[in-house]
């Protein structure tokens, strides 16, 4: 009689330990509790210090990520086509580090005034055209600073060989201001052919000199260091006009007539040909 009580005891005990484990692993254990991430949007900002008058460049910006409910209406929204949009914007007034790049922050190059505004006092906006390869390949930038390089071919057979083709600094440290793309007059039907127009911050006097230029030959821009700009360097004397010979020693030796060879051919008996190689 004992034992039957002891068995059934044990059996009651099993199976209300069977009964608590199944009902602890029927429940559903709580969810930690997880903060909302706030919903944010980047803004532009400036990457660095920029004076005022300066032309914004596409290093003087980047993104900073802002929450959605706090950015000021007036904040400029970090997209591709606002960061193109901006580049070449003059700064109104000068921003730190950091600073958010508010919309009446800047002025536009379609802006009206635009040019009148960013001109110094007694400077000429001059603009001139390049193509994609004489104007670095689309890697000017307006702030950036540039040398004015016109190649010309001289057309006259009493020139020699090695002079008929020559290169020369027409203007140095000039300031690019503008830069826009026309379709080129004459271009195929159906081709995309596309020139670069840049604008150009000179005195008077070098705009008379860019006027004549662009009548003689093909002009190219060649940037200058922005270290050296930046250092307050005064600009270096042009250098010399650089002439085909002294590209290619080759037309040299046959201006000067050097390594020249000379062959007479007779026919018959008419009087030979000379021919000179």
């Amino acid at each position: 009689m004992v034992l039957r009580i002891a068995f059934f005891v044990l059996m009651a005990v099993g199976l209300l330990g069977f009964g608590t484990v199944a009902w602890i692993a029927t429940r559903t254990p709580p969810k930690p509790h997880i903060a909302a991430q706030p919903v944010t949007t980047s803004i532009l900002v400036a990457a660095r210090a920029v004076r005022a008058g300066s032309l914004l460049q596409p290093e003087d910006m980047q993104g900073k990520p802002q929450p959605r409910d706090h950015v000021d209406p007036s904040a400029t929204i970090d997209t591709p086509a606002n960061r193109r949009a901006l580049i070449g914007a003059m700064v109104r007034h000068s921003l730190s580090s950091g600073d958010v790049i508010h919309n009446n922050d800047v002025m536009r190059p379609g802006d009206h005034g635009f040019l009148a505004a960013v001109l110094k006092p007694g400077m000429r906006a001059v603009t001139v055209g390049v193509d994609a390869i004489t104007g670095s390949a689309g890697l000017i930038w307006p702030g950036d600073r540039v040398d004015l390089i016109l190649t010309q071919s001289i057309a006259a057979n009493d020139v020699p060989m090695g002079q008929r083709v020559a290169a020369e600094t027409v203007l140095s440290d000039v300031r690019v201001i503008a830069i826009d793309q026309r379709l080129v007059q004459g271009a195929e039907p159906g081709t995309a052919v596309h020139a670069r127009t840049v604008t150009l911050e000179v005195t008077p006097d070098q705009a008379e000199r860019i006027s004549v230029a662009t009548r003689l030959g093909m002009l190219s821009l060649s940037v200058r260091s922005a270290e050296h700009v930046a250092a307050g360097h005064l600009p270096a004397p042009p250098p010399p006009t650089t002439w085909a010979s002294d590209v290619s020693p080759a037309l040299g030796m046959r201006s000067t007539g050097q390594e020249t060879q000379t062959m007479r051919i007779y026919q018959g008996t008419a009087d030979g040909k000379e021919f000179r190689f």
